[in-house]
């Protein structure tokens, strides 16, 4: 290979790569087992196996990795000792937060402690007005008095953040060079530098997590980066964030907040560009792993977003890809509830114990287990035979349900797997039905080591017709940070009305953001081909508390007035005719396009008989119980030859199920495209 591209995701389980060759399109794909003490290192051992793999680490001229480091480091409370530094008044704001709660009415529902305990949350007197003018000046004896406290107490971080910093930043500035005097290796977090806007609370909570994120994230990237330093990449490396873009290791390292979704992000993004390849531009994702399932809506061939995520129970504002998790995944642990009934989920076996059948120690009942005993997976071994499974423990494991709820062991293992396609199916509800979205327009994309195995049944469950099973789908995550863009947000609060002089003033705004972009872009030597600027306005109308997003560039307020109630319509089913529009805040992204489009793949020779590796009985359901089914062998399996269900894929990474009503087609990008026979919808 000449000059290749590496994408990475670092997961729980396996570290996923791709590799690119920037001259032929060809992509390769690998997996090396993760080090949760260090994820870095299980980069550096993958970088390392490139000379095996006839690769060399110094071809390579493009570098990112996905990483779910900053979000494991807030769920299990990881991070570096913190302080807030806020004005008089307002110390106790992360606590108060908003009247809302994640389930009205269970009683025992408690919110995490706050991320910087209330004697490290100190004020100082200040204050601006919603202009940016100064009301109260800066009080510098009590900045570095507070400076001291921090000190005393050993905070590793600080974050700042004062009533309207989003309108002037000085008062932050100020305190921030105040306190570098007394603590010149703190890491401190200006709220008016991570989130520019106006609603305190959020902006606080982003600020407190971003500090909060500093220190380790710190350590995490120096790591990274030296180990692929010293495996022999020169390129300069790239982390993605939550949006789906990517930006330099320096900015990770600036705003370590914006990598909470990192991973599923990643995901999404690859198969937006897979998807609208192949000819779907309108899809589901729906990504499966061994303790959660993530689900995604993509239209047009672009993601949707959102604003506001809570991570492990604390509040976050900032663009990302709007992914719903739940926890449904291969891992998940079968159970009963007070009054009988079959459960899975949310709890899982993890990777340790484990499932039943992977001989780790696990003895609880898990969707793995299921599959194995129906022997929808392969009750020998995985990974192309290099993972032993053991069916008895399965069958032993789910035999302990069966005996509890009086049903034979088929039919328990059966009902399991139900219960968590239903699961599953709720939540790609609602992300698409539930949105106003016809799903019968969209097509399932699975992924993950378990989405093909599953995929199908959810299909059904939910009326979609077609579902997609892209190349590699345990590497899909991997292969999304390849192919992501460049990015950067720039973004300003208005609160003005889209009419008369205060037009003026946005389309001013939108000019400043504009320089903003274009200096930024200019420093992370993007060259001109691959420079591109969106416009982004959040909007509502006048007397609404919360805004909606429209992608529009500001010609005329008519114009954009008639966006906005185009997008309205969308969101909530209808608009106002003449009633004001109010601009929240003016985003401008920055973007540096990736490398080449996504490439077809050279054909195998040969039939679908030839890609029938044996056959295999497996339970279809109570009405067609055990059926014998061929089994075939993805990468002998030729493209455009049709062929039908009932019938099981299987491949390194991941096992596919086609049900009886399907028949199935390999695309000229390897993606495997599977219809119902008849229309579902």
């Amino acid at each position: 290979m000449g000059n290749i591209r590496v994408g990475i995701d670092v997961g729980g389980t396996f570290t996923d790569f791709t590799v690119l060759d920037d001259e032929t399109g060809g992509m390769r794909h690998f997996k090396v087992s993760s080090t949760p003490r260090d994820p870095s290192e299980a980069i550096g051992i993958g970088i390392a196996s490139f000379h095996e793999r006839g690769l060399n680490a110094s071809d390579v001229i493009h570098f990112g990795h996905g990483t779910t480091v900053a979000t494991n480091m807030v769920i299990e409370r990881r991070g570096g000792k913190t302080g807030l530094l806020t004005t008089e008044g307002f110390r106790d704001v992360l606590e108060i937060g908003r009247q809302t709660r994640p389930d009205l009415f269970d009683m025992n529902v408690r919110k995490p402690d706050a991320l910087v305990s209330r004697p490290l949350r100190l004020e100082v007197s200040e204050r601006l007005g919603p202009d940016g003018e100064v009301i109260v000046p800066l009080d510098e004896a009590g900045v570095e008095e507070a400076a001291r406290r921090f000190k005393e107490e050993g905070v590793e971080a600080i974050a700042i953040g004062f009533l309207h910093s989003y309108r002037n930043a000085a008062h932050e500035q100020r305190a921030a060079e105040l306190i570098r005097k007394h603590l010149p290796d703190v890491f401190i977090s200006l709220s008016s530098d991570v989130l520019p806007e106006f609603r305190e609370y959020e902006r606080i909570s982003t600020t407190v997590m971003n500090a909060y994120l500093m220190p380790r994230m710190d350590g995490y990237l120096d790591r990274f980066m030296t180990r692929s330093r010293e495996s022999g990449v020169n390129s300069k490396p790239y982390t993605i964030h939550s949006n789906g873009g990517l930006m330099s290791t320096e900015t990770a390292r600036n705003f370590p907040v914006r990598t909470c979704l990192s991973g599923p992000a990643a995901g999404v993004v690859g198969a937006a560009l897979v998807g609208k390849a192949a000819g779907y531009p309108n899809i589901i994702t729906y990504d499966v792993g061994g303790t959660s399932t993530d689900v995604a809506l993509i239209a047009d061939g672009k993601p949707a977003y959102s604003a506001n995520r809570d991570v492990a129970g604390y509040s976050i504002r900032c663009p990302m890809v709007d992914v719903s998790v739940i926890g449904a995944g291969g891992g998940s642990i079968a159970w009963l509830d007070d009054a009988g009934g079959l459960k899975v989920g949310p709890q899982s076996a993890a990777a340790v114990p484990g499932p039943a059948a992977y001989g780790k120690g696990g003895t609880d009942a898990t969707i793995t287990d299921a599959n194995i005993v129906l022997q929808r997976l392969n009750p020998i071994a995985l990974l192309d035979g290099a993972m032993p499974v053991d069916r008895e423990a399965a069958r032993k494991a789910i035999s302990a349900v069966a005996e509890k709820i009086g049903r034979s062991v088929e039919d328990t293992a059966w009902g399991v797997i139900r219960i968590a396609v239903a699961n599953m199916a709720r939540a790609i509800r609602a992300v698409s039905m539930d949105k106003g979205h016809d799903l019968k327009h969209f097509a399932l994309m699975a992924f993950g080591g378990a989405g093909p195995l599953h995929a199908s049944l959810v299909a059904a469950e939910t009326g979609l017709n077609t579902v997609i099973i892209p190349e590699s789908p345990g590497t899909m995550c991997a292969r999304g940070v390849l192919l992501s863009d460049v990015t950067r947000d720039f973004v300003s609060t208005q609160i003005k009305r889209a009419q008369g002089e205060s037009w003026t003033a946005i389309t001013a705004a939108v000019a400043g953001l504009e320089r903003q972009a274009l200096d930024w872009l200019e420093a992370e030597t993007i060259p001109d081909e691959k420079r591109a600027l969106q416009h982004i306005v959040e909007a509502r109308y006048a007397g609404q508390n919360h805004e909606i997003r429209v992608e529009a560039i500001l010609s005329t307020a008519g114009d954009f007035a008639n966006r906005f109630a185009e997008a309205h319509r969308v969101v909530y089913g209808y608009a106002l005719d003449n009633h004001p529009v109010e601009i929240v805040n003016l985003r401008v992204q920055a973007i540096g396009h990736a490398g080449r489009p996504l490439q077809t793949v050279e054909n195998v020779t040969g039939t679908m008989s030839d890609a029938k590796v044996g056959q295999r009985e497996i339970y279809v359901g109570p009405e067609g119980g055990w059926q014998t089914v061929p089994v075939y062998k993805r990468s002998l399996m030729p493209q455009a030859e049709q062929f039908s269900g009932p019938a099981i894929i299987e491949e390194l990474t991941s096992t596919a199920y086609v049900l009886p009503d399907q028949t199935g087609v390999v695309d000229i990008y390897g993606n495997i495209i599977l219809n119902f026979v008849k229309d579902r919808a």
